[in-house]
């Protein structure tokens, strides 16, 4: 029995090597690749693949967002999340939006056909370095879990928190996800309150110390208010 795979990533050089390494299984096919959240969504829609290899990571609308969006379309559809940080986080966030398994993108290839395989078959894997840092996190005392306001965050706060974060302004964000200008900016402002944040570098900041991109050669300053929330 053949399964078809579509690969959403945003790293030619990954994508590639997902590539190569499925074709090295018989039963696997790549029917097609994705570069953006976006695309991952519409390509799942009309191809409706065995399963989608899901970047977390991914530009625009990130892979959370993206698996949150199929799955309220396709409610069957297996994904797996492809993970770039040793992120309790994204591993966390990945698995309620829907995706079936999530690992590190440096796995070994043995750990990753076999991440592929049991998904296939309907169960969930878990990456041997993020189930330990899930494990960390379920064994922190609930007062310190209930401590983080990242959880008062609607979906699409999150996703223009990430756009902010990697540079993006109000125009730019609201013109990906077609939205207007001011109700960007209304979004941004609640979640500047919900995270308690007073400007762009303290959003920058935070979102290094929460794993959704990556660390500038500079000093953390992760505001007060997170510092219950992050800790262990």
């Amino acid at each position: 029995m053949s399964y078809r795979i579509l690969v959403a990533e945003d790293h030619p050089l990954l994508r590639h090597g997902l590539r190569a390494l499925l074709a090295t299984h018989p039963d696997y096919v790549v029917v097609d690749e994705a570069v953006d959240g976006r695309e991952a969504v519409t390509k799942t829609l009309q191809l409706q693949p065995d399963l989608v290899l899901m970047d977390l990571s991914l530009p625009g609308t990130s892979g959370t967002d993206a698996t949150a969006q199929i799955r309220r379309r396709l409610p069957q559809q297996k994904v797996l999340a492809l993970s770039d940080y040793d992120s309790e986080l994204h591993a966390s966030e990945a698995m309620r939006a829907g995706c079936s398994g999530c690992l590190k993108k440096d796995s070994a290839p043995e750990e990753m056909l076999l991440a592929v395989k049991t998904v296939l078959a309907g169960r969930r894997f878990l990456g041997q370095a993020l189930a330990s840092l899930l494990l960390d996190g379920m064994l922190r005392p609930d007062k310190s879990r209930d401590a983080n306001p990242w959880d008062t965050l609607s979906s699409r706060e999150r996703t223009i928190f990430k756009l902010i974060a990697e540079g993006g302004t109000n125009r730019s964000a609201a013109a990906y996800l077609n939205l207007s200008a001011k109700t960007v900016e209304k979004h941004r402002a609640n979640l500047m309150r919900k995270l308690r944040l007073n400007s762009a570098l303290e959003l920058a900041l935070l979102a290094v110390e929460l794993g959704l991109v990556q660390r500038p050669q500079m000093p953390s300053r992760t505001p007060a208010a997170f510092q219950t929330g992050l800790a262990g």
